[in-house]
């Protein structure tokens, strides 16, 4: 029996992982200033089928996004669009995941 693994087309989007970072310059008052417009434009982003899911972690106060891009980069690039990126406050870890492959075990 062959073994299915689907591999990604040219073209299609990837999901990615991105892990907020503070960074250390940020302050109470950046946040509090641009705060709403980060909101807006994640709003945006997520109407725009870029960010497909946006949590805080439990255990500290930093955004995790699910997001769907054609590449890392291409990620990246979106995501400088945010004001807390922009100004400085914040920045992602990307990880870029691909489909779990070990399903295809089971059939062989």
């Amino acid at each position: 029996m062959n073994s299915f693994v689907p591999l990604r087309k040219k073209n299609e989007k990837m999901k990615i992982i991105a892990i907020e970072k503070e960074r250390p310059t940020a302050t109470a008052e950046g946040f509090a200033r641009f705060s709403k417009d980060e909101a807006q434009k994640a709003w945006e982003l997520q109407q725009a089928g870029f960010i497909r899911e946006i949590y805080f972690r439990a255990d500290e106060n930093s955004a995790v996004l699910v997001l769907e891009a054609s590449s890392v980069d291409s990620a990246h690039e979106q995501l400088q669009h945010l004001p807390l990126v922009k100004n400085g406050l914040i920045e992602f870890d990307l990880i870029p995941l691909k489909a779990y492959p070990g399903f295809a075990r089971l059939f062989k």
